[in-house]
């Protein structure tokens, strides 16, 4: 079922997706707002640490080339105040003299010492040397960032990803509360269209029944009960939306094929519609609500007609499998794009002048929420045509 680039859409439908892309927007500006100033907070704590480390180990210096006389109780208040920056202090061949700030019992098993070094002389932080009077290296002092600002550095990341989480939460709800009110939408508008069409119907089936003794061609007298009867299903139809429908085992062929009679009498007859499945599959059985399958094979033959025009085919076939059957309504109409495959099943999507666009939504509603199965585009190209397929459990 062909659609040309030309759409018409309701427009609480492209609120919706502005909607989306505004939430989106403004989490990405929070994300990246939380970035800015936590990367700005972080250079300046690393810059203090790193000043503290650079007293450390200047104070540590002092205490090795200190003099006898010499008051060192500043100095070893300076070493005591690092409660927070994990250091390391060794030799120029890397054997540990002392650590602070690091777990003191896993300092006792050698590979994690010599992982621990490794890792603190690989980090980017700078690396000090104590030096002897006579300026030769005695010591190094190796670092690394405190807990603290390691925490802040996957802080922003955590936030962007509480953002991200409020506004799927939010997303889920507004999808949940708009699919409630569609509900109620069909609900109330098939009901009513249901009731409204109860009064004439019970009308012309009591005028049948006058014309017939009165009228002497009994072939109008059909005519007009078969439009009747056909009102009736259509009244019928509408009622069930909305509420769970009864399901039974149906003849798969024989329901394809009462739709494609109803269907050929009113196309043009230049569009040949055909079951093009081999005789040997006419036991096939399918847990169907018959009257409202009837109406999805009968929407997509109509898109089919609309798509092809003037001359072209509609033929119908399926498959059974072990666990499904697959049914395809395929079309020799104008083609589909691949940009609009995903938007066709959506309600207001129309390329007509006229119509709301909801019949392709409400034969996706029928078969995944009434029947529990599955309506896509199997294939399609422009020029050449469309095919749809129905995938049904057994």
């Amino acid at each position: 079922m062909a659609f040309s680039t030309k759409k018409h859409k309701l427009k609480i439908y492209r609120k919706r997706k502005q909607w989306k892309l505004l939430l989106v927007l403004f989490a990405l500006f929070i994300g990246g707002l939380s970035i800015f100033f936590t990367n700005n907070l972080m250079k300046k704590l690393s810059e203090e640490e790193h000043k503290r480390i650079q007293l450390w180990a200047e104070a540590t210096e002092q205490l090795i080339n200190v003099s006898p006389d010499q008051d060192v109780s500043f100095l070893f208040e300076v070493l005591k105040n690092n409660e927070t920056i994990p250091v390391i202090l060794v030799d120029m061949d890397d054997n540990i003299i002392s650590f602070r700030n690091i777990d003191s019992v896993k300092m006792q098993n050698p590979a994690y010492v010599k992982k621990k070094i490794t890792e603190f002389k690989n980090n980017s932080n700078e690396n000090f040397i104590i030096k002897t009077e006579d300026g030769e290296a005695l010591n190094q002092i190796y670092y690394s960032d405190s807990y603290l600002l390691t925490l802040l550095y996957y802080y922003p990341y955590f936030q962007l990803g509480l953002v991200f989480l409020f506004i799927l939460a939010s997303y889920f709800a507004f999808s949940v509360s708009k699919r409630a009110e569609q509900d109620q939408v069909w609900l109330g508008m098939s009901k009513e269209t249901a009731h409204q069409l109860g009064t004439p119907i019970s009308s012309l089936m009591a005028w049948i029944e006058i014309l017939r003794d009165q009228v002497k061609d009994p072939e109008i007298i059909n005519e007009l009960e078969k439009d009747t009867k056909r009102l009736e299903k259509i009244a019928s139809r509408f009622s069930k939306i909305g509420s769970k429908p009864n399901l039974s085992e149906e003849n798969l062929r024989q329901t394809l094929l009462s739709t494609i009679n109803y269907m050929t009498l009113r196309i043009p007859s230049s569009i040949k519609i055909s079951l093009v499945n081999p005789l040997k599959d006419t036991d096939t059985k399918v847990k169907i609500n018959e009257d409202l399958f009837e109406w999805v094979i009968e929407n997509l033959c109509k898109n089919a007609v609309d798509a092809i025009g003037e001359k072209g085919e509609i033929s119908i076939s399926y498959e059974e499998t072990h666990k499904h059957i697959y049914i395809d309504i395929k079309d020799t109409g104008k083609g589909i794009a691949k940009s609009e495959q995903k938007t066709i099943f959506n309600p207001g999507y129309t390329t007509k002048a006229r119509g709301w666009g909801l019949g392709l939504s409400l034969v996706k509603r029928i078969v995944e929420q009434y029947h529990q199965g599955k309506i896509f585009v199997k294939s399609s190209e422009l020029g050449i045509g469309t095919t749809f397929r129905i995938v049904l459990k057994k």
